[in-house]
C-alpha cells in the first residue's frame, strides 16, 4: 500500500524559509517521479516541483531560484526547501506520485506566509 505523508508546514514571515518533507511507504522514491503540488484558497492546484527517478528536477516559474526539491533515499523521503517565501506561497502543499496506474496523494501540509 502506497502512502505519502507530508510534514514541515507552518506559519512563517515573508522572507523566511521552511523545509517540507514527504515520507513515502510502499514505493521506493528513487524509482519514481515525486511531485510537490500546492493549492491556495480559491485557486487551482498547481505543480510546484518534481524530481524524477534519474534525479532530474523541474520547477514552476514561481518556484525557480527559491525552492529546491531533493530526496534522501535512505529515509525514502523527498524534501522541498522553500526560501524567500512570499505571501502568495500560502497554500496546502501535497506530494504526489503515479504508480501502477494510480495517482497517490498525501494529506498535505499547510504553509502560511504572513506579509
Amino acid at each position: 500500500q502506497v502512502q505519502l505523508a507530508e510534514s514541515g508546514g507552518g506559519l512563517v514571515q515573508a522572507g523566511g524559509s521552511l523545509r517540507l518533507s514527504c515520507a513515502a511507504s510502499g514505493i521506493i522514491i528513487s524509482m519514481r517521479t515525486i511531485n510537490w503540488f500546492r493549492q491556495a484558497p480559491g485557486k487551482q492546484r498547481e505543480l510546484v516541483a518534481a524530481i524524477t527517478s534519474g534525479g532530474s528536477t523541474n520547477y514552476a516559474d514561481s518556484a525557480k531560484g527559491r525552492f529546491t526539491i531533493s530526496r534522501e533515499n535512505a529515509k525514502n523521503t523527498v524534501y522541498l526547501q522553500m526560501n524567500s517565501l512570499k505571501f502568495e506561497d500560502t497554500a496546502v502543499y501535497q506530494c504526489n506520485t503515479f504508480y501502477h496506474g494510480w495517482n497517490y496523494w498525501g494529506k498535505g501540509t499547510l504553509v502560511t506566509v504572513s506579509s
